[in-house]
């Protein structure tokens, strides 16, 4: 290893030692663990001690934060069951169907019309990079007990799915821009080999997968231990697979992750527990520490560097991107719901941009977008700006939150957020995500 790799690996460790020995202290405070690792990297990146820098380290890099997500996107979609859209009767799927391409498309005028010198594809691009959620940002207000269920539930699964729901989007848009790698394909031939294909790899290696581990587990073939590297190994292999065939390895785990954990479910093992949860745990937490060491990434080589060229236009931009371009697309998606304007304002709110926009962020860097520089610039600020301001107010907003929830429920007869949740949301079981590392 050269010098210059060892340094970098040993401010990483040290960073994560010390948020480690202070996790428990620190979990209950406005510090999250993103702030940290997002602070530090600025610390250790270009601008501060130049320990860690895209341009020497971009392989590593690149490398860590794909896994981060792969493995995030994986365990949320094999977490997820048939019924978590329809829990609470609208939320979720209000958010997912409704919110998430008014979003998409908010973010693309508020692009055309404060970001002079992109293209209309550039644009649709950016709105798509900053749409996705990451419920990591604002844990407090997606966990508390003193939030309804209903409203943690809606929050935990919006967070697990509109990542994958997105890809599509983001994938589509880099096709159209010219003079990206994806461009030379086409918009016809991503659509196939990045959305059919792997979708259909991802779908029958998760399928397959799951099957042979509920057949082990039956049997008694498989330790519990082994158990949990299976599921890292479907992961994998379901991301290498579709990246051989040129198609997208997250598109891939996405949909694995849902047909693995539906061939889990199938089989219900003799001590009563689901089969799809247990052997998740490793995954989840792999992925939460790569998740968390991937925002110290983005702290040094994206966020550093954009805070040297910061200009009054991305700052509006991120401003509106973390409050109109979110919030009023949650008020349109919940019209009629019967959800009241203190809900509707919370909902609206924590919808913190994070590890999703990272690596969507970086991807737009590597394909050589024209307009990479500013691109670059407004994701990093937008997502430093959600990092700082979801992590700082949800202690604080799901307490407030929850005093007016108790207030409504002594005065209102059955509010709408009072909603009685079936399953594991009526037990106020966040979504398989929230036990990652955080």
């Amino acid at each position: 290893m050269s010098g210059g790799h060892a340094w970098t690996g040993a401010a990483v460790a040290a960073v994560t030692a010390g948020y480690g020995l202070f996790s428990r202290r620190l979990a209950s405070t406005p510090v999250s663990a993103p702030l940290v690792f997002t602070g530090f990297g600025v610390l250790i990146g270009p601008i501060g001690l130049g320990i860690l820098d895209l341009g020497h380290d971009a392989g590593p890099v690149l490398t860590l934060v794909e896994a981060a997500l792969a493995l995030m996107i994986f365990t949320d979609s094999m977490a997820v069951r048939g019924g978590d859209l329809r829990t609470g009767a609208f939320l979720p799927l209000r958010l997912l169907v409704i919110g998430l391409p008014l979003s998409i498309g908010a973010g693309w005028l508020l692009a055309w019309s404060l970001l002079p010198g992109l293209t209309l594809w550039e644009f649709a691009l950016l709105g798509a990079v900053l749409a996705p959620t990451d419920a990591a940002l604002g844990k407090t207000a997606c966990s508390s007990p003193r939030v309804p269920a209903l409203v943690r539930h809606g929050l935990n699964v919006e967070s697990g799915l509109n990542d994958g729901l997105v890809l599509p989007f983001f994938l589509l848009f880099l096709a159209a821009i010219p003079g990206t790698v994806a461009s030379q394909e086409g918009v016809g031939g991503v659509f196939w080999r990045s959305l059919v294909v792997s979708g259909v790899v991802g779908l029958g290696l998760g399928q397959v997968g799951g099957r042979l581990l509920s057949l082990a587990r039956v049997r008694g073939w498989v330790t519990d231990e082994w158990r949990q590297v299976v599921v890292l190994a479907v992961a994998l292999c379901a991301y290498g697979v579709a990246a051989a065939l040129d198609g997208s390895g997250f598109i891939a785990t996405w949909a694995g992750g849902f047909a693995f954990g539906a061939a889990l479910r199938g089989s219900e093992p003799a001590d009563g527990r689901p089969a799809g949860e247990r052997p998740a745990d490793l995954a989840e937490y792999l992925g939460g520490l790569l998740g968390n060491l991937s925002f110290l990434v983005f702290g040094a080589v994206l966020l550093g560097p954009a805070l040297e060229h910061l200009g009054w236009r991305i700052v509006v931009y991120a401003v509106l991107s973390l409050t109109v371009v979110r919030m009023v697309p949650v008020a349109l998606a919940l019209a009629g719901s019967g959800m009241r304007l203190p809900t509707v304002a919370y909902v609206g709110w924590f919808g913190p941009r994070g590890l999703a926009s990272v690596v969507f962020g970086l991807l737009v860097v590597e394909d050589s977008v024209p307009g990479t520089a500013l691109l670059g610039q407004v994701v990093a600020v937008t997502i430093g700006l959600s990092v700082l301001l979801h992590g700082m107010s949800a202690p604080g907003l799901a307490d407030r939150y929850g005093n007016w929830f108790d207030v409504a429920k002594a005065t209102t007869p059955e509010p709408r957020e009072a909603q009685a949740q079936e399953g594991r949301a009526a037990t106020g079981t966040a979504h398989g995500g929230s036990r990652r590392l955080r």
